[in-house]
């Protein structure tokens, strides 16, 4: 209704926003917090590798999951920083401890898992340096201290692998909000995953027997996480449908394939390397797939209306005589 050109009632609000705006502003965030994601499971699961292999002896398989660990937390905080746009920024987030927030707490779990994972890799270098003199009391001091880091990033490295997926339910995206009780499990899996793929490419083959079985494990772990988070109904569906869905599925498909080689690769290097970048593969797809299904479900108004109208619907009826 108008009366002189005026507009007298409020326009109606359809589906795709409130009132003209958006109902739910999607995530800033850019691919490289996918890529983040992506390394710094990488990272925790190299870590649990190499400090595995500290403790029963197979100093092959500890270097290199040793230099994953560091290659990875690099990566990964390079990414981050990156997407903060200052460097400054990852800095000011050490000021405070907030232990409800998953970002504060994220930041300090790669403060104390970096320098312990770059200690322990470096340690590694050891038998390279002389004998004698102040770099031979390096050489003697740096594998024990090595070992010490070693454990100590082993210990962090499971936080460093699931926070990433409470970080991403944290915030009102549906696909991850939803998702809480699953995407740290989803991320524990693949982050396991991506380092065992690694191992199994570069550790000596003598070694590698404990990476078969791992494998196993982790998409064990990995599938249970992800079965449950593809029914979770509507909110669910960027996992099943679209891009984000056959990321997804990608994932699942590598990750069932490099389990399979891992455990027939035995004698076979060629077999070995295909089941390593297989299930490096299947975590870059699964990182991905996850961070676009969010961005899917923030855009769609429909994930973030037809729940709320679900739940005021059930809450009504329940309270119905």
């Amino acid at each position: 209704m108008t009366r002189g050109g005026e507009q007298l009632t409020v326009p109606p609000a359809d589906f795709a926003s409130y009132y003209g705006r958006p109902v739910l502003k999607p995530p800033v965030w850019k691919y490289d917090i996918a890529g983040y994601l992506f390394t710094g499971g990488l990272a925790a699961g190299g870590a649990l590798i190499g400090g595995a292999a500290q403790l029963t002896g197979r100093p092959g398989l500890r270097v290199i999951g040793r230099w994953t660990a560091l290659g990875g937390i690099a990566a990964s905080t390079y990414l981050l920083v990156h997407d903060l746009g200052r460097p400054t920024r990852f800095h000011h987030m050490l000021r405070v401890v907030k232990v409800t927030s998953p970002m504060s707490v994220g930041t300090w779990i790669l403060a104390a898992f970096g320098p312990a994972a770059g200690v322990a890799a470096v340690a590694e270098l050891a038998p390279r340096l002389p004998a004698h003199g102040v770099l031979g009391l390096a050489r003697r001091l740096a594998p024990p201290v090595g070992d010490i880091a070693g454990l100590a990033a082993a210990a962090t490295a499971p936080a460093l692998a699931t926070y990433t997926g409470v970080l991403l339910a944290d915030t009102a995206v549906p696909a991850w909000h939803e998702a809480y009780p699953y995407l740290p499990i989803v991320f524990g899996g693949s982050a396991l995953a991506a380092a065992t793929g690694v191992g199994l490419i570069a550790a000596p083959a003598t070694q590698s027997a404990p990476l078969r079985r791992l494998a196993v494990v982790a998409a064990t772990i990995k599938y249970l996480g992800g079965r449950r988070m593809e029914r979770l109904g509507l909110t669910g569906e960027p996992y099943r449908q679209g891009r984000s869905g056959r990321l997804v599925r990608a994932g699942d498909v590598l990750l069932g394939v490099g389990t399979v080689a891992a455990l027939f690769s035995r004698r076979s290097r060629v077999l070995a390397a295909i089941s390593g970048a297989a299930l490096v593969a299947s975590s870059v797809a699964t990182r991905f797939g996850v961070f676009e299904a969010g961005r899917v479900s923030a855009r769609d108004p429909k994930y973030t209306v037809v729940p709320q109208r679900e739940r005021l619907d059930e809450k009504r009826s329940a309270t119905r005589p």
